[in-house]
């Protein structure tokens, strides 16, 4: 009952006071929320999805893409900071690493004032605790944010070759395979809770942000499922 209103909660981006029912208080919610976010069973799930993914579709590893997105925290927190696109508002800045067909696989969460270059370190190392090492020479597209030496000594670093959109040069989203991401990071703030965060507790955002990827992945693997296990036509004659 209570993860069924936590779900509930990341969808609606709702206060705990208002999914909660006579059986489960908002008092019990937080407290289950707070001990599944220090035993990072959101982390758990997320690669149980990845796996389930990998076996039925296949994770897409050797085109990978990284993007930041910026997102309100109207309550400051542990993961908040001042946006530098929403007047120095407090928000939240997700780095997300998908493979080439949009599937989250690891994720990083600072302030909305860090860098997106600096969360590219981060943002690696999840994916590969998720799913394991990466493939080397595997290419990630990243946009005009990650153009610099720090990037490229990271992607160096990790045996990895970046697709990097040039500062001041004009680019659209359909270039390489950047757009995978941008389509991700819109399934991702369809969510309530990250759309709009107001946890001011790290371990909890990144619950939710490991949750709604896991979200995100079984989606596609229905999706993509329909498609490729069907049952065969029974034609009467």
């Amino acid at each position: 009952m209570v993860f069924g209103l936590v779900v509930e909660a990341l969808v609606h981006g709702s206060g705990y006071e208002r999914v909660a029912t006579a059986d489960c208080s908002d008092w019990t919610i937080r407290n289950g929320l707070r001990e599944w976010s220090n035993l990072g069973l959101a982390h758990k799930l997320h690669p149980i999805a990845l796996t389930a993914y990998d076996k039925m579709i296949g994770l897409e590893l050797s085109e990978l893409s990284v993007d930041g997105c910026h997102t309100k925290a109207p309550c400051k927190g542990d993961e908040a900071g001042p946006s530098p696109v929403d007047r120095a508002k407090q928000g939240l800045k997700r780095s997300t690493l998908l493979d080439g067909g949009g599937i989250p696989l690891g994720l990083a969460s600072a302030g909305a004032n860090r860098r997106d270059s600096v969360l590219l370190e981060p943002t690696i190392e999840a994916a590969k605790h998720q799913v394991g090492n990466l493939p080397t020479n595997a290419t990630v597209h990243l946009d005009s944010a990650h153009d610099g030496k720090p990037s490229r000594r990271i992607l160096d670093d990790h045996g990895l070759i970046g697709e990097i959109a040039r500062k001041g040069v004009p680019a659209s989203i359909k270039v390489g395979m950047r757009w995978v991401v941008e389509r991700t990071q819109s399934w991702m703030n369809g969510y309530g809770k990250i759309c709009r965060c107001f946890e001011r507790d790290g371990r909890v955002v990144d619950f939710y942000l490991y949750l709604a990827a896991a979200f995100v992945t079984v989606r596609a693997l229905i999706r993509r499922a329909r498609k490729l296990y069907r049952w065969p036509s029974l034609h009467v004659a």
